[in-house]
């Protein structure tokens, strides 16, 4: 175990003294954020992405949906036995690549080996810090009547790659998960607007049960308009095919944000001009009433009532 920490983690991760704890060097002054999260995907290895850059990714987003600047992750391993060292290596060198895009150092970490079937490959757990810019509070209790409801990307990518990895589906053009660090793309956005009222990644539950989350904590009522959602035909296809409602279905690389309704069209125009934000759009509207109700107007001219998700859809997708 020391041979593969010294030989593989540590060089990859550019961590230069082995120690019990890691000393967080010129770490800014005021407010920090701290978040934890484990990652149990299955496979470990999925179209457009792989468990590692997913780990990395899912805390540096849960720190950015905070409005914080994530600064420094711990990585802790639960590796089977058998799992091949080829493996583990690809995905160590994906939790440094995915650590460089998003600009964060991965400072500590933790191994251990658990007997043959005991869990499916490995497990990771993460944790992460960020500096919280002062008097920025980004929470559902500052929504407001008329604020927009804005979404980044296409919904439904990670959770559809994740199904066609398990099952051998395959799609033309193929689905690739949208896995990807957003605190780039955050702070694009707050430096264009402080009319931000809440962000949130839509992960498992998908944007349906994000959204219902922030109603039911505002309180407030949301109306989204099924024909703004950005949605990508081979997700809409496969979802259809699936039986599966896109709504539900998992992101990791997408974000959700509720606007005040005078920088909406503002905040959309930044958002497109980076690369994880070239498909961002008003989906919605803040409705007067505070039932926490989310609904749906649907292409047809019907309204549909959308609640949060009971069970997964999707097991295991992150």
């Amino acid at each position: 175990m020391h041979g593969l920490i010294e030989d593989l983690i540590a060089p990859a991760f550019d961590i230069t003294r082995l120690a019990d704890a890691a000393v967080l060097e010129d770490f800014p002054s005021g407010r920090a954020a701290f978040t934890t999260d484990s990652y149990v995907v299955s496979p470990i290895f999925f179209p457009g992405g792989d468990i590692g850059e997913l780990a990395v990714c899912g805390t540096v987003n849960d720190l950015a949906m905070m409005g914080a600047a994530p600064l420094y992750l711990s990585a802790g391993f639960i590796l089977e036995e058998g799992l091949p060292l080829r493996d583990l290596k690809r995905i160590v060198f994906s939790m440094a690549d995915a650590a460089r895009k998003a600009g964060v150092r991965i400072m500590a970490g933790d191994t251990k080996v658990v007997e043959r079937g005991k869990c499916d490959g490995l497990f990771i757990n993460t944790a992460g810090v960020g500096a919280l810019p002062a008097g920025l509070d980004l929470s559902p209790e500052q929504v407001r009547t008329g604020d927009r409801v804005i979404v980044s990307g296409p919904i439904g990518m990670h959770g559809m790659a994740i199904m066609a990895g398990r099952h051998g589906l395959s799609f033309d053009p193929p689905i690739l998960s949208d896995t990807a660090p957003l605190n780039r793309l955050v702070a694009d956005m707050l430096s264009a607007t402080s009319g931000i009222r809440v962000m949130r990644d839509p992960t498992r539950g998908g944007l349906a049960t994000t959204l219902k989350e922030i109603a039911e904590g505002a309180p407030c009522r949301i109306l989204l308009k099924e024909e703004a959602l950005p949605l990508v035909p081979g997700v809409r296809g496969g979802c259809e095919l699936l039986g599966l409602d896109p709504l539900y279905v998992a992101n990791e690389g997408i974000l959700t944000a509720i606007v005040e309704a005078s920088e909406s069209e503002r905040l959309v125009d930044c958002m497109r001009n980076h690369p994880l934000g070239q498909s961002a759009a008003v989906i919605g509207v803040v409705m007067p009433g505070e039932d926490g109700k989310v609904l749906l107007e649907t292409r047809a001219g019907g309204t549909r009532m959308l609640e949060m998700l009971m069970g997964d859809q999707l097991p295991r997708i992150c």
